[in-house]
């Protein structure tokens, strides 16, 4: 009979951390220390920002940034005490990773999340992710894309999708709509930072699409929550379009904003051709909102292969959004609920815990 497994997590962020991986960690380590499979969890993160307290089962350890610093704190925290799995949160630390679970004769889980892991790494870290007794990746895009570079049997690839938090159903909206002066207007949002590094988020196309959409919609207005160095460019081209007041920059909004905001919207777009997953889709939708993205990378599986949201492509976008504008779809409690029975945090739990299986035998 097996003990129960001891798990080091060495990861860029997590508890006090901030986007999509940082969530991805949280929701999938916290998911492990309510397992009966699971003794101890301990953390060391790159980086934690922001003051917060992980739950009982897990030690998160004070950040460290530096690389050297980091390696001798992971070499440290490894010799405090055994040590039966080493989870890997990004691929770039995977060769420390690996150094750490071949010190301490441990099973190696390395996550793969999006667009760090589809081009071919550096041989460090492809090594690692071949020495690896099990991949994580967050959507079927991004396991094919390891498969693509790693030699790896097909079992070793395990898909585990982003969840969504239970905070996110249906509500009412309106006082924000009040606040932010839409009423009586028909919302599009995009929710995303605008950084110069992933325009391939889309906020772009979605502003060369509003003048002809506007034609037909005049009360269409379009809503941006979020930041970045890319937001004066963006800026520039809503002014350059002529769309005055129909383009509305609300910069960063703390979590309960966001949620209003999810809720008030008539359609949610992100037009990403770059997402391994597209947590946020999940989160309109979890809120009762329809969502549109492309068919393009990992937001497939967010948007349910087109079954919850819409998945268009890149030249169908304007015709996409014109039609999502006037067709009526599941009501929203009916979305939200679809959402949660397939990437519910009960969903999420039970494909973590199945992770579990193939590395009890390492605390036999």
């Amino acid at each position: 009979m097996s003990r129960p497994l001891n798990i080091l997590a060495l990861v860029t962020d997590a508890w006090g951390g901030r986007g999509g991986i940082a969530q991805y960690n949280r929701d999938f380590l916290g998911a492990l220390a309510a397992s009966s499979d699971v003794g101890a969890i301990t953390v060391l993160p790159r980086q934690a920002p922001d003051a917060a307290a992980p739950p009982a089962g897990v030690k998160q350890l004070p950040a460290r940034r530096g690389r050297i610093a980091y390696s001798l704190a992971a070499l440290s925290a490894a010799v405090a005490g055994p040590v039966d799995v080493v989870f890997c949160g990004h691929l770039f630390m995977a060769p420390l990773a690996r150094v750490v679970a071949r010190m301490k004769g441990a099973r190696l889980v390395i996550q793969t999340h999006g667009v760090e892991a589809w081009p071919r790494p550096k041989p460090a870290q492809r090594a690692a992710v071949e020495a690896a007794d099990l991949v994580l990746s967050v959507s079927r895009y991004t396991r094919a894309a390891v498969q693509g570079w790693a030699t790896l049997p097909p079992e070793r690839l395990v898909v585990v999708p982003n969840t969504v938090g239970e905070a996110f159903t249906p509500g009412d909206g309106s006082a924000l709509r009040k606040a932010w002066g839409l009423e009586g207007k028909r919302v599009l949002l995009t929710v995303g930072r605008m950084d110069s590094a992933e325009r391939y988020k889309g906020h772009d196309r979605v502003i060369a699409a509003l003048p002809e959409l506007a034609a037909r919609h005049d009360d269409l207005t379009y809503v941006i929550v979020g930041d970045g160095d890319d937001r004066p460019r963006l800026e520039a081209l809503a002014r350059d379009a002529g769309l005055g007041e129909r383009v509305k920059f609300m910069g960063a909004q703390p979590e309960a904003t966001k949620l209003a905001a999810y809720r008030m919207a008539d359609l949610f777009v992100m037009p990403s051709t770059g997402e391994g997953f597209g947590i946020v889709f999940l989160e309109a939708m979890a809120c009762g909102t329809p969502a549109l993205g492309l068919a393009a990378a990992g937001a497939v599986d967010a948007l349910g292969d087109g079954e919850l949201g819409i998945a268009c492509s890149p030249s169908a976008l304007p015709a996409g959004l014109a039609a999502a504008l006037v067709k009526s779809g599941p009501s929203g409690e009916t979305l939200a609920k679809a959402v949660q029975e397939r990437f519910g945090q009960a969903a999420f739990r039970r494909s973590a815990a199945a992770t579990l299986g193939p590395l009890s035998a390492a605390a036999s």
